[in-house]
């Protein structure tokens, strides 16, 4: 019996260092930014690895007041394509931290 609680103390120890090394890696990846654009890169967003957006870049050759739905379209796609970079990012950096074990509410 005294061996199964030797275990499971084991268990409980790597689980917390396990729970300390990935709150270190959420912080890091708050410095972390990637990019996505689109329109040939006439949008640009820059988000960090903890999917906040930074910030929006607009080519003012992508403003054409005749046709803002174009416009926002391209906003869609870099915020979004920036913000699956993010997710993969964060992923990625969680795999490193779980030894590939996937975790429910890490990705």
């Amino acid at each position: 019996m005294l061996k199964g609680m030797g275990n499971m103390a084991g268990f409980v120890k790597q689980a917390r260092e396990m729970q300390k090394k990935m709150a270190q890696i959420q912080e890091g990846l708050k410095n972390r930014v990637v990019e996505g654009s689109a329109g040939g890169g006439m949008v640009s967003a820059m988000v960090n690895g903890q999917q906040e957006l930074l910030k929006l870049k607009i080519d003012p050759e992508a403003v054409d007041p005749d046709d803002v739905e174009m416009l926002e379209d391209l906003v869609v796609a870099a915020v979004s394509q920036a913000l699956k970079k993010s997710k993969d990012l964060s992923k990625e950096e969680m795999a490193k931290a779980t030894g590939g074990l996937s975790l429910p509410g890490m990705t």
